[in-house]
């Protein structure tokens, strides 16, 4: 059994839809297809969240937005009028339009994943259709039955045990060989909606590679396989063919944005193997993750990611940065929920680099505030060179203002301001 996981931009729109189907249908093996929401949907339903509760916004023209979006592709893959798909779609629309007519509750979080989640529904429900007319039936699995989460709801952690019962009930393939479902979304025991983090969908078709015993998984993107860096952002890249697990979770840690940082965990444990291919150009090799003996000769990796908050904390006593005080620090971080990307610390200093979130920035900064003196930078850059040599550091950051530095064996970091 094989796992395939297409992500929002392989489903950006008709045309995707129907890439999808061309390279699903020639598969002959047990599969599962599993679907994030389409193009940037998952923005889009964050705007209409916001506008529902923090009263950020036109909640109406923000619902209508994401009605257009879907209904257009509807009509390029099924014509001006669809019966069999305004059945499938419309229950949709009418249940998302009865939670923003309600009140919402005290907790935004809850808020946000039920919302949010209708990316998934909406992408999953429309693609299943399509490959039924194709002629190419998929049974169309809801992932909130059968991966159940606690209630941490925007970082839900999975109860693997009884996820594990409830997928191997559901995904029997004794009557198809095909299924779809959405990645990124789970439930609670009590039918609540939970999400498993932004960019999600990659840890789930890893879980259900693990739960199930899949031979591989196979995520499908719009670069030819694992890049040494953003081809959208740098020239000269090239395809990085084959990476040990350990690799790439140093990678993802780092923020390269091809693999989820969870996704890498349930695949070594049961050493499965993880392909990176282009939705583009299907007949390619793309590249693999999995476990390897030999030490590769790797190239230069640089991640670039921007939209960062530096922060450095000195204790207003001048009191030295120790254990209490970094666990108060922590706790802070833990109560907004913010990663940390990168940490230094001197005798009286403590900085760090995370990603910056304007939502709730304000009350962050305040309460960081009552104990500490804060300075902050906004909107700096953070920049990882794995297997770095001082050539390519030179020719990274030359013409850049470096804020913070750190080197180890094999990775330099750079915090920089933004050009």
């Amino acid at each position: 059994m094989n796992v395939y996981k297409f992500g929002g931009a392989s489903v950006k729109d008709a045309e995707g839809v129907r890439n999808l189907f061309n390279i699903v249908n020639t598969q002959k093996e047990n599969l599962i297809i599993v679907v994030s929401a389409m193009g940037k949907m998952t923005d889009a339903l964050e705007v209409l969240c916001n506008a529902y509760f923090r009263k950020e916004g036109d909640v109406a023209q923000a619902f209508q937005h994401v009605k257009d979006f879907h209904q257009h592709i509807i009509k390029d893959l099924f014509g001006s009028s669809s019966p069999e798909t305004d059945r499938l779609v419309n229950p949709l629309y009418a249940e998302l339009e009865q939670i923003l007519r309600g009140e919402p509750s005290l907790s935004y979080d809850y808020e946000y994943d039920r919302i949010i989640s209708f990316g998934e529904l909406f992408s999953t429900t429309i693609i299943s259709a399509y490959l039924e007319k194709q002629g190419r039936k998929a049974k169309f699995i809801d992932i909130r039955k059968c991966l159940i989460t606690d209630q941490n709801y925007r970082n839900a952690c999975v109860n693997l045990e009884l996820s594990a019962q409830l997928c191997r009930k559901t995904f029997t393939f004794q009557d198809t060989f095909m299924y779809i479902t959405q990645g990124f979304i789970a439930g609670t025991t009590t039918s609540q909606t939970t999400t498993l983090g932004r960019e999600g969908s990659d840890y789930t078709a890893a879980l259900l590679a693990n739960l199930l015993d899949a031979e591989d998984v196979t995520i499908w993107k719009d670069v030819p396989g694992i890049m040494n860096a953003d081809p959208k952002l740098y020239e000269d890249t090239e395809i990085i063919g084959k990476l040990s697990y350990k690799e790439a979770i140093e990678l993802s840690n780092c923020g390269a944005k091809v693999i989820h940082p969870k996704t890498i965990k349930p695949l070594q444990n049961k050493g499965i193997p993880l392909y990176v291919r282009s939705f583009l150009y299907p007949g390619s090799h793309g590249s693999v993750i999995r476990e390897l003996d030999e030490k590769l000769k790797l190239p230069p990796i640089f991640i670039d990611k921007g939209n960062q908050l530096l922060l450095t904390l000195s204790p207003r006593d001048f009191s030295f940065i120790a254990e209490e005080k970094l666990s108060r620090i922590f706790a802070i971080l833990a109560k907004y929920r913010l990663r940390l990307n990168l940490i230094q610390t001197s005798a009286i200093s403590f900085s760090f680099c995370i990603d910056l979130n304007e939502a709730i920035f304000d009350s962050f900064i305040n309460e960081l505030h009552e104990e500490y003196e804060v300075l902050y930078n906004k909107n700096v850059r953070l920049l990882t060179i794995r297997h770095y040599t001082e050539d390519i550091i030179h020719k990274l950051t030359d013409h850049r203002n470096i804020l913070v530095e750190q080197r180890s064996r094999l990775t330099a970091r750079f915090v920089v301001a933004s050009n």
